[in-house]
């Protein structure tokens, strides 16, 4: 599945529910699915700065692909990187740094965030792309 066709996946998920409170409570069920961090991981080099809560994220290359694993002490901020690992997880490098993460905007989610969770948003999309742009650079030939 293409990031894109992940993007699409998760607007249509969206659309099923009329009201934040309903959207917000589906959030806090994708948290519970994140795909758990080693607790040995849990460092602060891996936490990402400018977020109201703690988030830690790990990023790794297994066979050309990125794999992302995350948690947060915030159960909605938990929801939130889960979305983002759920389309950019096991894309290539290069995929990720390039994406364009319009589900975003697509589904209203920054709009319906305080402000501080809103610049937490920006902080997560900027550290995945980051840790994909450091495994490019560091792995050209």
């Amino acid at each position: 599945m293409t990031i894109e066709q992940k993007q699409q996946e998760i607007i249509e998920d969206f659309d099923i529910y009329d009201d934040w409170m309903n959207k917000y409570e589906y959030i806090i069920e994708l948290g519970k699915d994140l795909p758990m961090i080693d607790p040995t991981k849990k460092t602060e080099d891996r936490l990402i700065p400018g977020c109201q809560s703690r988030v830690w994220l790990d990023a790794e290359v297994v066979d050309g692909k990125m794999q992302f694993t995350a948690d947060s002490d915030a159960i909605i901020t938990k929801g939130i990187i889960g979305l983002l690992i759920r389309v950019l997880n096991n894309e290539s490098p290069a995929d990720v740094a390039t994406a364009d993460l319009h589900f975003i905007n697509d589904i209203g989610l920054q709009e319906h965030l305080s402000p501080t969770r809103a610049n937490g948003l920006l902080s997560m999309v900027n550290k995945l792309k980051m840790a994909a742009l450091k495994w490019s650079m560091e792995n050209k030939d």
